[in-house]
């Protein structure tokens, strides 16, 4: 392994690696994206399987393109230790998936360098690049089947130990109290701001068989007070935890972003409020608001990794 390397060559491999799908794109040095391929997670199989479909991926991307790209990039679900190259720790949807080495694993079988993060992370990376300040300080939440999260201060992206550094989810709030976490603690806001943490709550609250949160902000778009309840009680869990924080940390900006803000002004509204009701005065004009950047930010993210943190050379060197 080296350090981060100097100058950057013209692209370089964006991966992001979710539970069940891989996108890839190789990114040109101003952030165009120039190749794109998709292939499923083959999560069931294990790590073996799944470094080797990363590396798939790879190399689709490369074909009738840059042959010699900077190296590769990895946004990945789970705790990721950037330095090591190891999964610390991760949910059940990769089997086996907690030690796989990540970053090791994927150079020898691309025969390129390779950098790897945290996907929230990765994500925040192009949030907090586009911020129009010298030293930027960024609390980045993402609230979807999970949630995850990011922290920058002075424009440093934090990592913390092993990589855990932004793991929001996983911060205790009283609307969550008792209720059992994918982490295997309790109390946690992802057991009831996540998208199933709140298609959850909206069954405990009284509401019928939903399979998925678009059920339930559905029947709130219809005046169910039941589902309109379980969002709000989400989101102000959400936006209580993330204030605390940032009075802890204190950030210029704060960006939510994933698919459950996607449940529209109700959600927001009461993130917000949530929030506001938790901030010291000199961070009264602090308000959350979604991200700049759109799906791609993942990928577009994982390729800039390259430039940013340690990577994993292959074994005998590059190819």
């Amino acid at each position: 392994m080296t350090g981060a390397p100097g100058a950057a060559r013209p692209a370089a491999v964006g991966l992001d690696l979710g539970g069940t799908k891989i996108a890839a794109a190789l990114v040109g040095a101003d952030g165009t994206i120039l190749a794109r391929h998709t292939r499923p997670t083959p999560g069931e199989e294990g790590p073996e399987a799944v470094l080797d479909a990363l590396a798939a991926a790879t190399r689709a991307v490369l074909t009738g393109g840059c042959q010699d790209p900077a190296g590769v990039g990895v946004a990945a679900c789970g705790v990721i230790d950037p330095v090591g190259g190891v999964v610390r720790a991760a949910t059940d949807r990769i089997a086996g998936w907690t030690g796989a080495p990540l970053g090791p694993g994927l150079a020898a079988r691309t025969g390129l360098p390779v950098a790897c993060d945290n996907d929230v992370r990765a994500a925040a990376g192009p949030e907090l690049a586009a911020l129009d300040d010298p030293a930027p300080s960024l609390l980045y939440l993402s609230v979807g089947t999970g949630i995850g999260g990011a922290v920058a201060v002075d424009g440093r992206m934090l990592h913390g130990c092993a990589g855990i550094a932004g793991h929001i989810g996983h911060l205790p709030v009283p609307e969550a109290d008792g209720l059992p976490c994918s982490c295997g603690g309790t109390g946690h806001v992802e057991a009831v701001a996540s998208g199933p943490g709140i298609t959850a709550l909206y069954g405990r609250l009284g509401g019928s068989a939903a399979g998925r949160l678009e059920d339930v902000v559905r029947r709130a778009d219809a005046g169910e007070r039941a589902a309109a309840d379980a969002i709000a009680v989400g989101a102000r869990a959400a936006g209580r935890a993330l204030g605390g924080l940032a009075n802890a940390l204190g950030p210029g900006h704060v960006v939510v972003g994933g698919g459950v803000p996607k449940a529209g002004a109700r959600y927001w509204s009461a993130l917000r409020r949530a929030f506001a009701a938790e901030l010291m005065a000199p961070l009264g004009g602090l308000v959350p608001r979604p991200p700049r950047h759109g799906h791609d930010a993942p990928l577009l993210g994982a390729a800039a990794l390259v430039t940013a943190l340690p990577l994993h050379q292959p074994p005998g060197g590059r190819i």
